[in-house]
């Protein structure tokens, strides 16, 4: 049972705010600022940086199910993780890679770029729904990748992440999974669910700060590929570990996915990552989920009940998350009216898009949906 009340105290933005965007950019909890705080002070007076360097990592790969931390690189966003993927995958002539016309941006443009040479295929939405029998037409032998979100950013829809991944593995293709929209809030089990790479962002329901995030390689494709990025974090530690000169006559990269990192990565953020996640686990994401589907659950019927047209899918109700979109008239205008009386939520698709976490209230729906 969650004491709203006890775990409302740790986000200070709820004594003056509705905020429910967390789709878009999360407000950091008090852990995670002090965590940052205590960092940057320590730092500034003795230039050490103390504590355990993996230790984000290791929540991370707690978080998604992964069998170890060295499943796991530091990456400083999303759209880090997915170029590397798309970059260093093979690309024979006349590949293609599936997706679907719901996407955010990031998950397609690093395969629209012409030095990767590959046919872009968009699985076409049903009602704001991506039908597996419709991503079965259009993945073939030549497919290497299917690439999705596991939550769409628009209207919620959530993807069945083992059956897309046994549709790619049946044809050699692999599966890539952005997390940023269910990293956090949803549950994730990278190995029950077969997962090739999933990256994903802190920002958002993650509650960490921006310049944090990870790349999750299955164990057994780490040392498939060579990183399309190289610098002095890929490679082996005991290249490194000695007061010698640094062997650069001969590349030895990492045999983790440590070999997917370039360089420094942004410390005080991923001591707030480090923080939010520790935030995350304690309440525990099976948690999370019930109650923000509950939540979500109230909007749908008051939006229902007004007679606006939900751009989110009910049913089934595997398919929810944490977003939901109803169409109204002059979202724009509506979104920043909201914003004057500290409500904040987000136009998107000619729609209005919430997003609520944990902490969120019942009341709160209800005033949202009082004051629209």
């Amino acid at each position: 049972m969650i004491d709203i009340r006890r775990l409302r105290e740790q986000f200070p933005i709820t004594k003056s705010k509705v905020f429910m965007n967390h789709a878009g950019q999360s407000p950091l909890p008090k852990p995670a600022l002090e965590a940052m705080q205590k960092f940057m002070n320590e730092f500034s007076a003795t230039g050490i940086m103390s504590g355990d360097p993996d230790e984000p990592k290791k929540l991370f790969a707690r978080l998604i199910g992964a069998g170890t931390h060295e499943e796991i690189a530091f990456v400083e966003n999303t759209s880090m993780g997915l170029n590397i993927v798309a970059q260093m995958l093979n690309r024979p002539l006349g590949a293609n890679v599936v997706t679907t016309d719901l996407e955010y941006p990031s998950v397609v443009y690093p395969w629209l770029g012409s030095r990767i040479g590959v046919e872009v295929r968009y699985v076409k939405n049903v009602e704001g729904k991506i039908l597996l029998s419709d991503v079965e037409k259009l993945v073939d032998d030549k497919t290497i990748a299917v690439a999705v979100s596991h939550v769409e950013y628009v209207n919620g829809f959530r993807h069945d992440l083992r059956a897309l991944a046994d549709i790619a593995h049946d044809h050699g293709a692999y599966l890539i999974v952005d997390a940023i929209q269910s990293a956090g809030v949803m549950p994730i089990d990278v190995r029950r669910d077969n997962v090739d790479f999933l990256t994903t962002a802190c920002y958002k329901w993650l509650l960490g700060p921006a310049g944090a995030g990870f790349l999750y390689v299955r164990h057994d494709l780490i040392q498939e590929f060579e990183p399309p990025l190289i610098g002095w974090a890929s490679v082996k530690p005991e290249v490194f570990e000695t007061l010698d000169l640094w062997e650069i006559r001969n590349l030895k990269l990492a045999e983790t996915a440590t070999r997917f990192e370039v360089g420094t990565p942004s410390f005080h953020s991923l001591v707030g990552a480090a923080a939010a996640l520790k935030l995350l686990l304690d309440v525990k994401i099976s948690t999370i989920e019930k109650r923000v589907l509950a939540l979500t659950q109230r909007l749908i019927e008051a939006v229902k009940n007004r007679g606006c047209r939900l751009q989110t899918p009910q049913e089934p109700v595997e398919c929810r998350s944490g977003v939901v979109n109803f169409l109204i008239d002059k979202p724009g205008e509506r979104v920043e009216r909201l914003g004057k009386k500290g409500i904040i939520v987000s136009a998107r698709a000619h729609g209005i898009r919430v997003s609520p976490h944990f902490y969120n209230t019942e009341e709160e729906i209800d005033k949202l949906i009082d004051e629209l």
